[in-house]
């Protein structure tokens, strides 16, 4: 029998009661690997804060999918659905090996999850056919009849909500979040303030989502556009020296009058042209003109390029020496004039006019071309010959060309909106533009080759043409570093703008010729037909007035990039002549209205998003919140953002999702939060002091329910779902769905409690209640060994290092889950604790051997401990002290050594059994530390005293 309309109404969804995180995380983290592999980058890969398609489609199929009776059958079915099953795994692993080693793949298959992951296809790279084997056990367990995701979502929608599911992202970004959601079958409203983010989500159903037949419409317009600007660069003539050779890269510097010297000298950090192909550049004093002549030179050894790596640029000063005896040395900021007016950083330079588009003769900054990469085909094949050359006249002349044409028709250009007209308004970002360089509008970041490239390029009105504008202006632009390094492609690269998220300045930059940059005219984009209804609109978050079913949102909580500002980068290309499919949209970045940062605009802004959506849901609706976990004071944020927008948390889950880096001061972010919320319908109240026992009740339930679930998937033989970090986390949304199902506590409007504005250094009511909470919630993680009588005794310091332990024991060493944990025991300097070798994801506490005698004393929390004392006992032990010495010295160091002695010895034994399976390295000896662990906890049990 056929699913009825709402006959799941009030049915809870399965990601409110379970969730694979685990393996999610694998899945995740794989896809974030793939770099320009993902589906979307290709439509602009300038746009760097990408959750996971992966992910995406989890929380959708989650918030849908119903939890019965029977979790252990829902979770097989989750993880069909999902391409986590061992037969999907087998196809997906199948797919990366050759037919002659395809009979091994059941090799694979016992490897732990994460290892298959590693192996496999990601499920989004292979045909539907990869479920092709679901379909039937799925409506079994579902009473559906689908044979595809579309039918899939459209069946459990109407039996959720009566129609297909309508899902919206209002902080649509990338689009990855709309994108999963349309390419599932959901219809989706996507929206966001910043019209690139609204570009780059039409981009996802429109060009990766469009159907065969759009694809190759698509395909020949940019077919034509690249022809059609190939054609006007090969009648100038402006990039060919007529003997075959085409240019690939032009490289230029700025150059500057030195005052101690009177000399023209070019402005380059490094003489040092290509490693790979040992290329230099070698500066010609000519004495009689005061200048430079740069000659590009072959060497011959490595050392000959090593000895070029420093050039006239050096630590903010110029250096140079004509005669090769004298050297002159002059602060840039000296030479720019830097001086301070109040708070505001000024100097000298000429602020450049919307005429303007290369230096004026008495500009302090001068630009210089002082090398040219060439390219020739080789005979017979695709494969190219690749030459670095001395500038000469003919190039000069060549440049002349360009500088006036664009000088003919900028003004023209400018008018029509070819090219940019706007005014670079001055931000945490775009600042530096006007200090660093007099650049006062956007078309001033482009030299005049680019501006004809560009230019040229922006007169088509394709919407799809428009998405080379963007990838054109990111790889040329005077922003764009050379990178020497290179030891492939012709032994160098001209790197994106937005390598790093950031405006850039450089003294020395590589311009890509046409030829060059014409593939990202015609980019390869991925294929997947969306037939879904899909709405991309431009307007505030709060600005919403389209009712749907399901919000995922992963707001800008906290973000560092400034897309607000950058964005502008490309807006000020657009914003004119927009074509009719973006036309709707405001073609402005409209920074004030952006909701950014962690302060009281920023709650404020999103708590008027959050009521907006749940004003515009229906009573069954559901929401997840995505956020990375950056601040101390996340949490109780999130509560004053969830009780004042009229929801309550029901589920809450940590994703791994992005990719290791090296470990930085402060956060070092690598995983996700996701809150799953549905209306407050009830106008309840409660006490303070009636709290504590209903959140322990709610936290014991949850984790016994996931413990629970996890022991059955074990006693299966497959891996276990959840870390302590992930049961941490379920602690907490426990605490939190407590909380957050309250109206009024002790007396006061939690709203108007959540509203109301935060005192610096003051904690709210709502800080309180969350610290209450979190505490409550950690009480439960209890490693096995301890009663939890004895672990309320350890400090909290000890109690997190023996909790980190375990967890380095399960295999899990991520640094997010140290500072996580750190935050829930209230600890302050947990890197005092941690390894100096420690890496994003490769994070260890430090073993007694690194602790040696430090910390035994003083300010450090972990000082004055029993655990510090044993932990020295145990060093003293690897130093071959006698084991009774290291008995009295352990008394010495121990407060009430006598009461605390068999807790001691318990601690002793905990250590051996966590650190005895662990992997030793060069510098980690974990069977040494086992071993002095063990040797202590007998020697304490069998000391007379």
């Amino acid at each position: 029998m056929a699913l009825q309309p709402f006959e799941w109404k009030d049915k809870p969804a399965l990601i409110e009661h379970l969730f694979p995180v685990q393996k999610i995380s694998a899945e995740s983290f794989k896809e974030q690997m793939a770099g320009s592999g993902k589906t979307l980058t290709a439509l602009g890969s300038y746009w760097k804060g990408r959750k996971p398609l992966i992910l995406n489609k989890a929380c959708i199929l989650g918030a849908l999918l119903p939890a019965t009776d029977d979790p252990l059958k829902d979770l097989q079915i989750f993880e069909l659905l999902m391409g986590m099953d061992s037969q999907t795994m087998q196809k997906r692993i199948e797919a990366t090996l050759p037919a002659s080693k395809q009979a091994i793949v059941s090799e694979y298959l016992v490897l732990p999850y994460n290892e298959q992951v590693r192996k496999a296809k990601r499920p989004e790279e292979l045909p539907d056919s990869l479920f092709s084997h679901a379909w039937s056990k799925v409506n079994a367990h579902l009473g559906t009849s689908a044979s595809s995701f579309s039918e899939l979502l459209e069946q459990i929608g109407i039996a959720r909500f009566g129609h297909r599911p309508r899902v919206a992202d209002v902080f649509s970004g990338s689009g990855q979040i709309p994108f999963e959601a349309a390419r599932l079958g959901c219809d989706v409203y996507a929206s966001d303030l910043n019209p690139i983010a609204c570009m780059l989500t039409w981009g996802g159903f429109n060009i990766v989502g469009a159907s065969a037949e759009k694809r190759i419409a698509i395909d020949n317009a940019q077919k034509e556009l690249a022809k059609k600007i190939q054609t006007e660069v090969d009648t100038l003539e402006i990039e060919t020296d007529g003997k075959g050779w085409r240019a690939k890269v032009y490289l230029y510097c700025l150059e500057v009058h030195c005052p101690e010297s009177g000399w023209k000298v070019p402005l380059l950090p490094s003489l040092i042209i290509s490693k790979g192909y040992k290329v230099v550049a070698r500066l010609v004093p000519i004495p009689v003109e005061k200048r430079y002549d740069i000659e590009i030179v072959y060497v011959d050894t490595d050392e000959q390029v090593e000895n070029a790596k420093v050039g006239t640029v050096q630590d903010g000063d110029i250096v140079h020496s004509p005669n090769g005896i004298i050297v002159h040395r002059v602060s840039i900021n000296t030479i720019r004039g830097d001086y301070k007016d109040g708070k505001e950083n000024k100097n000298r330079l000429r602020l450049w006019e919307k005429s303007d588009f290369i230096p004026r003769p008495d500009d302090i900054f001068q630009e210089r071309l002082y090398c040219v990469q060439w390219m020739k085909q080789k005979s017979g094949g695709k494969n190219f010959d690749y030459e670095f050359r001395t500038v000469t006249a003919a190039d000069l002349k060549r440049e002349q060309i360009v500088i006036d044409y664009v000088q003919t028709h900028l003004a023209d250009w400018q008018e029509k909106g070819f090219v940019p007209d706007m005014m670079i308004e001055k931000g945490d970002e775009t600042e530096r533009l006007y200090r660093e360089r007099g650049w006062s509008h956007w078309h001033h970041l482009f030299n005049a080759r680019q501006l004809l490239f560009v230019g040229l390029s922006n007169q088509s009105q394709i919407a799809v043409n428009k998405f080379a504008i963007t990838a054109l202006v990111d790889r040329c632009s005077r922003l764009c570093r050379w990178d020497n390094s290179a030891y492939k492609g012709g032994g160098g690269n001209s790197a994106n703008v937005f390598d790093n998220q950031a405006l850039n300045t450089v003294w020395n930059y590589g311009c890509r010729s046409f030829l060059y940059v014409a593939d990202y005219i015609q980019p390869n984009f991925k294929s997947f037909s969306v037939t879904s209804k899909t709405t991309v609109n431009s307007h505030t978050a709060s600005n919403l007035e389209t009712e749907n079913d399901i919000y995922i949102t992963d707001p800008p909580y906290g973000d560092a990039v400034k897309y607000e500002e950058i964005t502008e980068f490309f807006i000020a290309w657009l914003r004119k002549n927009p074509p009719a499919e973006f036309s709707h949209w405001t073609w402005d970045s409209r920074r004030s209205l952006a909701i950014k940062g962690e302060d009281e605009g920023f709650r404020q802004g999103m708590v008027a998003a959050y009521r907006k959506m749940t004003e515009l849901m229906p009573e069954n609706g559901i929401q997840v919140l995505m956020f990375t976990h950056q601040s101390g004071s996340i949490w109780a944020d999130m509560a004053n953002i969830i009780w004042a927008s009229g929801l309550q948390v029901t589920a809450a889950w940590y994703v791994v999702t992005e990719a290791d880096s090296a470990l930085r001061q402060g956060a070092n972010v690598t995983g996700t939060i996701m809150l799953v919320l549905r209306k407050r319908h009830q106008h309840l109240e409660t006490f303070r002091d009636d709290l504590g026992w209903e959140i322990e009740e709610a936290v014991k339930e949850q984790m016994e329910s996931l413990v629970g679930l996890d022991k059955s998937v074990r006693a299966q033989g497959s891996e276990g779902l959840y870390t302590d970090a992930d049961l941490q986390m379920a602690g907490y949304a426990a605490a939190l769905k407590v909380l957050t199902a309250y109206s009024v506590i002790d007396g006061k409007n939690m709203v108007v409690e959540a509203e109301a504005p935060r005192q610096k250094g003051k904690k709210t009511f709502v800080d309180e209640l969350i610290d209450f909470a979190v505490l409550t919630a950690v009480q439960f993680l209890v490693p096995v060994g301890f009663e939890k009588s004895e672990w309320q005794k350890l400090a909290a310091v000890e109690r997190f290092y023996l909790k980190m332990a375990e967890m380095e024991h399960q295999g899990s060493q991520s640094l997010d889950n140290y500072q996580n944990f750190a935050k829930a025991f209230k600890i302050h300097h947990f890197d005092q604790l941690m390894s100096d070798s420690s890496k994003a994801n490769s994070a260890r506490l430090k073993l007694s051997t690194e602790f040696k005698s430090s910390m035994m004393t003083g300010d450090a929390e972990i000082a004055s401990t029993p655990l510090r004392a044993l932990l020295y006992a145990m060093y003293e032990l690897t130093k071959e002290v006698e084991v009774d010495d290291v008995l009295l010295h352990l008394m010495d160091n121990c407060p009430n050594y006598l009461p605390t002695k068999p807790l001691l010895a318990k601690m002793a034994d905990y250590l051996a059994e966590k650190r005895e399976c662990l992997k030793p390295t060069k510098t980690f000896d974990p069977k040494g530390e086992a071993s002095a662990a063990r040797v202590m906890a007998e020697a304490i049990r069998n000391q007379k005293l």
